[in-house]
């Protein structure tokens, strides 16, 4: 194997990927999941908590703080990667995802109608009587 051909191979990989590792990477790849997560975390919390930061943008750095943690989750522990291995794990992924979106945008467009086409409360007693 060409020395191109080893590189390309080493980039190939992510912190979760299944091969031939030891368990002292394997805890290494945990422990520093778990560190950035701690530390998004704990960001998020100190945003939420302190007029440091411009108010009307909060919503929006919590918001982004969220999608990294999924992230490093996504990455760290459920070892979702970009690899050829992981095709059917980020197929059920996004199997998945569609799904709940689907489900919750669904319930709020029977909300929405519902809400649209129901009488007041105090319509429907005023025919009651």
């Amino acid at each position: 194997m060409s020395e191109l051909d080893e590189v390309h191979r080493r980039l190939e990989h992510a912190p979760g990927d299944e091969e031939q590792v030891s368990v002292r990477l394997r805890v290494l790849g945990y422990l520093i999941g778990l560190a950035l997560a701690i530390v998004l975390t704990a960001t998020s919390f100190f945003i939420a908590g302190t007029d440091l930061v411009w108010q009307p943008s909060i919503p929006v750095a919590i918001i982004v703080l969220a999608i990294a943690q999924m992230g490093v989750h996504l990455v760290f522990f459920l070892h979702i990667t970009t690899g050829a291995d992981n095709t059917n794990n980020v197929m059920a992924l996004a199997f998945g995802l569609l799904i709940v979106f689907l489900v919750i945008g669904g319930s709020l467009w029977i909300m929405a109608n519902l809400n649209q086409h129901m009488l007041p409360m105090d319509q429907i007693m005023q025919m009651q009587r």
